[in-house]
């Protein structure tokens, strides 16, 4: 086969890895849960082009959560459950449903009428969902949470975003940001005390180590700081910065290991004042 623009091709390669005998080993032997790890990896490598603005790699990428898509899609195909198909006409329409401003008579003249329209059309669409789960065998909580829905694949710090953005839109949040700052605070304080106890816990250690970053999130929400992206950037910022390290002890005839910390901290302040990382 030769490369090609048309989806369709690249349903059929999907379709001959996957078939017995003239197919992949390592392809036939996947199933849902062994590659949804995958899907999640590439979603991030998605993020991860994006930030760095590189559009070779992006369009590299998307191709790479497309694969994702068919190769899901050719699995529940051999599964009789639905086909690459129906998905597309899955999101078609839920695109349309959820636009009726734009495919219907619906006027919405700025985001902030559009957002609560788009609110009111998932509320209706999450309850067809919780009739059609419990119509197809699907055990219901008995009663309904504001934070159903939530996946629990998602990076932790973006999860723990999700989850206060709901609670909050029922009037479960702070009122300000000295509120959530004097929480973080106090999580810290009770991270500190466990930390120093004689006979401390380590479970309860982790507990206290979690309730910070949950604040920590939190502020970030308040702010409109992306925690998860903020924690990408400081990663790269750190990875820049030791890779100077690193570069000046080698031109040194040096390696990290043998230096002092001392040194390496003065090179780390060397690449900070030069904006390296920045």
């Amino acid at each position: 086969m030769k490369p090609s623009k048309n989806i369709a091709d690249l349903l059929a390669i999907m379709a001959r890895l996957r078939t017995p005998g003239i197919g992949c080993p390592w392809d036939l032997t996947q199933d849902f849960e062994s590659i949804a790890p995958y899907t999640i990896e590439e979603a991030y490598e998605v993020a991860d082009a994006i930030a760095r603005g590189d559009f070779d790699d992006l369009k590299d990428e998307l191709g790479d959560l497309l694969l994702q898509v068919v190769f899901h899609a050719q699995m529940a195909k051999e599964a009789d459950a639905f086909a690459f198909e129906d998905v597309v006409e899955a999101i078609t329409a839920k695109m349309i449903r959820r636009h009726p401003h734009v495919f219907g008579d619906l006027d919405a003249q700025d985001p902030a009428e559009v957002k609560a329209h788009w609110n009111t059309i998932k509320s209706a669409e999450k309850a067809e969902r919780a009739a059609r789960r419990s119509k197809n065998g699907f055990a219901e909580e008995e009663v309904a949470s504001i934070l159903e829905g939530i996946p629990m694949a998602l990076p932790a710090l973006s999860r723990a975003v999700r989850l206060q953005k709901r609670a909050g839109s029922v009037g479960f949040d702070w009122g300000n940001i000295l509120a959530v700052l004097a929480k973080i605070r106090e999580e810290v304080t009770e991270f500190e005390q466990e930390l120093m106890r004689p006979d401390r816990d380590e479970e309860r250690l982790e507990n206290e180590f979690g309730d910070i970053l949950f604040a920590v999130a939190n502020l970030g929400r308040h702010l409109d700081i992306d925690p998860e992206m903020a924690l990408r950037r400081a990663n790269g910022k750190f990875v820049e910065r030791f890779r100077h390290i690193e570069s000046e002890l080698s031109n040194r005839g040096r390696d990290p290991k043998d230096a002092s910390l001392e040194e390496m901290e003065a090179l780390w302040t060397e690449a900070k004042e030069r904006g390296i990382g920045s």
